[in-house]
């Protein structure tokens, strides 16, 4: 894109609809009328923010994402934005309630996000639920996730930035999984790392 593009060039999304107005109770009257400019594939386009919602809570993956956040961990709205784009069940925030929203990109409209104000509370919620709770970070008996055979349904924990999972969620995982590393570093960035591990899940899930 150069400098001398027009704004509308640049503008994202769709202008006011053209023509007859389609049918069906899903469309945005708004929308319609006045453009589309929303982060949502074309699929989506013009449909009403609810509909939206309801057409993901009917295709949504049996895993869910959890994060800790006790020192306000950036990477959350990153955790949230690739959630949704893999279409997770929930993400579950574990720690401190408020997180930074401007990574997300909107998507935490479209995600379900669940705060969790203690370790106790977020392991009697998977208890409940029936979900495994499964961490990822580097310890020295972590199985390689490259090599592991996720459940259908499941919770995928990260811990923030720098110190990792804590001991409470380390003791209370069914397995702490590791992301095979080559470089230098000794870790790998916890939006990256939720990335990754979400997508073996797709890998062995999913329907492409």
């Amino acid at each position: 894109m150069t400098d001398n593009q027009s704004e509308a060039e640049r503008e994202v999304g769709l202008g006011p609809w053209e023509g007859p107005w389609p049918q069906g109770d899903h469309y945005d009257p708004d929308l319609l009328a006045e453009g589309d400019r929303r982060n949502v594939i074309d699929e989506y386009r013009y449909w009403k923010h609810s509909a939206i919602v309801a057409d993901l809570d009917a295709k949504r993956h049996g895993f869910h994402v959890a994060i800790e956040n006790w020192q306000h961990d950036f990477n959350i709205g990153t955790v949230v934005r690739t959630a949704n784009a893999f279409l997770a069940k929930e993400v579950h925030i574990i720690g401190k309630k408020r997180w930074n929203r401007r990574g997300a990109m909107v998507t935490d409209k479209y995600q379900h996000v669940r705060h969790h104000p203690t370790v106790e509370d977020f392991t009697a919620w998977a208890k409940e639920a029936g979900l495994p709770v499964l961490g990822v970070d580097l310890f020295p008996d972590s199985v390689p996730l490259e090599a592991y055979q996720l459940p259908q349904n499941c919770v995928l924990v990260f811990g923030q930035e720098g110190p990792g999972l804590s001991e409470q969620i380390r003791q209370a995982a069914e397995a702490t999984l590791s992301i095979a590393q080559f470089g230098s570093t000794r870790s790998i960035n916890a939006g990256v790392a939720a990335g990754i591990a979400m997508h073996a899940w797709i890998r062995q899930h999913a329907q492409i």
